[in-house]
């Protein structure tokens, strides 16, 4: 009887219902042990001290810990459920998924907004969570779902324009440029990153830009866009350096944080006295000395400072090679993905999730300037686990119709 059960499925159901890859799974499972562990090391003196005055800790060394430790169980069992759902349907979704995450963010400009270090990011529906997260999410599947289908769009005849009129003659150059083809995912990126500068988030800007310039870069769209589009962004941020005192100051704190230890450049020099005091073997798991009220953040955004001073420099290697292997499996995935929709999915999470790795260590080692992006599976954050553990749930949902099962 269950051998008929399963001639009856379709082929596309049999694809869904396929194994697991066992190497992904198995490093994202680690990192977020691995993970787990740190948060706690890190955070239980400022948890006890209670030295964060949005959140009332109690004295409980081990607040932080719980509160992760349940997203995180949330988010594996969010993962698996994500992972046997056919990502076909998320073609579907897309659209809603874009529209959702929009409402949300303009939600957080309503009272139900709330705001934190002058910062208004949060959503307060009797819990609160971060509506960027979903939005970059959002993006990736949206940008997928409609680049996925370019090259049957390539196929079709080309719109016949007027020639004589001056309207005809724009149209066809902007469509031989690829313009015109630009144009709903630039709607889409602009509206989204505005909302965000309003809030502000940059670090959420950063990411969002990422996921979807990978995707779009994946898809095949022409490389001079590219050259465009980031000299654009980097006069952008050239202005906004050279014109703005409080991004001078940053910048400053970022080359030389000796000159203002009382203010920006504190954070960064007790970061590098935390990696340089673990040396190359470390002081030991919860041996860290910064975390006593010196080093900020500690189990949040420098989070990868506690683990260089415990772990040494053989154990922060260690847990870099790890994520660059994650990484690596995950192109790997995609490059053997089933479809082209499985492919760019699997490149814009993949590609945001080695962005945030790379951004965050830069950040901590001090060779970029502070951006505020957290490590994944290690920086305190429920909303932000929760996501990560989700969309690895995607790539994993690709990953079980790379091979199609055997004929009975």
């Amino acid at each position: 009887m269950r051998k008929k059960a399963k001639r009856d499925l379709t082929i596309e159901q049999q694809l869904a219902r396929g194994p697991l890859d066992l190497p992904y799974l198995a490093l994202v499972l680690l990192l977020t042990a691995i993970g787990l562990i740190m948060l706690l090391s890190a955070s239980y003196a400022s948890a006890y001290y209670n030295l964060d005055d949005s959140v009332n800790t109690g004295g409980n060394p081990y607040y932080y810990f719980m509160g992760q430790l349940k997203f995180a169980i949330a988010g594996v069992v969010i993962m698996y459920l994500v992972s046997k759902f056919d990502y076909q349907r998320w073609r579907l979704l897309s659209v809603p998924a874009i529209a959702g995450s929009i409402f949300l963010l303009l939600l957080i400009f309503t009272p139900l907004g709330r705001t934190s270090n002058g910062a208004r990011r949060w959503l307060d529906i009797g819990f609160s969570f971060q509506p960027s997260e979903l939005a970059k999410v959002a993006v990736i599947l949206f940008f997928a779902a409609r680049l996925s289908k370019r090259k049957d769009q390539i196929k079709a005849p080309p719109k016949k324009w007027n020639r004589r009129t001056l309207r005809g003659r724009m149209g066809e150059f902007m469509e031989n440029i690829g313009l015109l083809e630009l144009v709903p995912y630039a709607l889409i990126l602009l509206i989204i990153l505005l909302l965000l500068a309003m809030q502000p988030h940059m670090s959420g800007m950063i990411l969002v830009l990422s996921g979807a310039a990978a995707v779009l870069f994946a898809s095949g769209i022409r490389l001079y866009w590219f050259v465009g589009g980031g000299s654009v962004v980097a006069a952008a941020l050239i202005y906004v350096i050279t014109q703005t005192s409080y991004m001078n100051a940053r910048i400053e704190s970022w080359l030389n944080p000796l000159s203002d230890l009382k203010g920006d450049g504190y954070q960064l020099w007790q970061s590098q006295i935390a990696i340089g005091s673990g040396g190359l073997l470390g002081l030991g798991l919860g041996n860290s000395r910064q975390k006593y009220m010196f080093l900020p953040e500690e189990h949040n955004d420098f989070v990868f400072a506690i683990v260089c001073e415990e772990l040494g420099l053989i154990g922060a290697c260690l847990i870099i090679v790890l994520f660059a292997l994650l990484i690596i499996r995950g192109y790997w995935l995609a490059l053997h993905a089933r479809d082209r929709f499985g492919s760019l999915l699997i490149v814009g999470i993949n590609t945001q999730l080695a962005a945030q790795v790379i951004f965050n260590i830069g950040v901590v080692t001090g060779a970029l300037p502070t951006t505020g992006i957290s490590l994944p599976f290690f920086s305190y954050g429920g909303t932000a686990l929760v996501v990560q553990l989700a969309e690895v749930g995607i790539i994993l949902a690709v990953s079980r119709q790379i091979v199609a099962p055997k004929a009975e």
